[in-house]
């Protein structure tokens, strides 16, 4: 990589940036030590962070040194929201969540060599503060009327509830950080998402009122969106976390591989770490054949892979065939058919009950009568098994880890069964 700024570019990884001739020089000149953070407001990161780790891990790779911020001052606040304020949780909660975002940050860095990753936290040079040192060192040196400009800062002054001093001031917290990380460590690049810009150019203000010899830089990466209009990371049960207790490894791979054709490269050249040559040719398959869904594949399965590595990669895999008939389903793992399982439609029966009755239970026929039609055009499928007679009954010693059943119409038309009793 012989321009890290031409290859973001590229990839559509910047959104905005201070001077980028300075920017390019600075990086070509480098080694930069650079940060970007992370607030604990919930157990986990999501895939709206990932862009944000990722590209952390490619300014490492092309030779850069990063630090990761996890804030457990900055957590207790959060950022403005554009329309409601946040729910304050306890420091307790917090400080268990930042533990928690460290473990998910750092196997995508490298802790080693000349320039190493540094884990930090800006609970560390808050904590010991005072109110009166924080508005003397660090307030002093905003004005109000550049603040009221922040993006985050006017729609919520537009918005019904308006915005609390507390979340008003969050700017200050994370300029104070940019301030700090170049005192300890001489950071002189800041990375984070194009909602930050605001608070990214507040920690610039402050250091060249400070440290005015200072030559600092900014750049932020798009927020990610869908062609469809709707929120990036939401799937049909909600917000896509990394964290496989909160997403499973089955929904998140599957979140990927559903990918608009529209979107696919663009997510692919953000997200993927396959060569610019690598991503043309999928570019080029979707273009021609669409239907063999190839770029969504090699998404999914690096994606996944990389965030829950390559066995958990293997094993959905092996339940997305499976569910289909290209594969055994009791093969799988039970927690990996659980997941798999739970992204159908499904229901609960307390017992046993005929194979159209169970049909028509599920959704897949709207009736009875419609189950038997299926039947006896050979469309009706129990654990993969074609259902050859009306009345056929299914039997204990089918039941998957003694609870499921998957119902298929067709070939693509999908049901679970979860047997309560026996």
């Amino acid at each position: 990589m012989t321009d890290i700024v031409d290859e973001l570019k590229w990839r559509g990884l910047i959104a905005q940036s201070t001077d980028e001739d300075a920017l390019r020089k600075t990086l070509a000149d480098g080694p930069v030590t650079f940060y970007c953070g992370f607030d604990p407001t919930a157990a986990s990161l999501h895939v709206g962070h990932l862009v944000q780790v990722l590209t952390v891990r490619r300014l490492q790779l092309a030779g850069h040194r990063p630090l990761a911020l996890v804030g457990g001052a900055t957590g207790q606040i959060g950022d403005p929201r554009p329309t409601a304020e946040r729910t304050l949780n306890d420091p307790e909660t917090i400080a268990q969540w930042v533990t928690r975002l460290r473990s998910q940050i750092e196997p995508y860095l490298s802790f080693e060599g000349e320039n190493a990753a540094v884990m930090v936290n800006n609970l560390d040079w808050t904590a010991g503060m005072s109110a009166i040192e924080f508005l003397r060192d660090i307030g002093k040196h905003f004005r109000v009327n550049k603040m009221l400009t922040k993006d985050s800062v006017a729609r919520r002054l537009e918005s019904e509830q308006g915005i609390s001093y507390t979340e008003f001031s969050y700017q200050l917290l994370q300029g104070m950080d940019f301030l700090e990380l170049y005192r300890r460590y001489g950071c002189t690049l800041q990375q984070g998402g194009s909602d930050q810009w605001g608070n990214l150019t507040a920690g610039l203000d402050l250091i060249h009122r400070l440290e005015p010899e200072a030559e600092v830089h900014a750049v932020a990466t798009p927020l990610m969106t869908k062609a469809d209009g709707t929120k990036f990371g939401k799937s049909e049960t909600g917000t896509l976390w990394l964290d496989p207790e909160m997403t499973t490894p089955y929904a998140f791979y599957q979140f990927w591989l559903n990918t608009d054709d529209r979107d696919v490269s663009r997510y692919l050249r953000i997200l993927s770490f396959k060569s610019r040559a690598e991503l043309e040719e999928l570019e080029k398959q979707t273009a021609e054949r669409p239907q063999a869904r190839a770029a969504q594949r090699a998404l999914a399965e690096e994606l996944t892979t990389l965030v829950h590595g390559a066995d958990q990669c293997a094993a959905v895999i092996n339940a997305s065939k499976a569910l289909f008939g290209q594969g055994e389903l009791g093969d799988l793992d039970e927690a990996t058919l659980r997941a798999a399982l739970s992204e159908l439609p499904h229901a609960r029966v307390g017992e046993l009950l005929p194979v159209v009755d169970l049909f028509a239970e599920v959704g897949l026929v709207p009736s009875k009568s419609a189950a038997r039609r299926t039947v006896k055009e050979g469309g009706a499928y129990v654990n993969n098994v074609k259902v050859t007679a009306e009345d056929a009954l299914v039997r204990a010693g089918e039941l998957l880890h003694g609870r499921w059943l998957v119902l298929r119409r067709g070939k693509k038309n999908l049901a679970a069964v979860e047997v309560t009793a026996g």
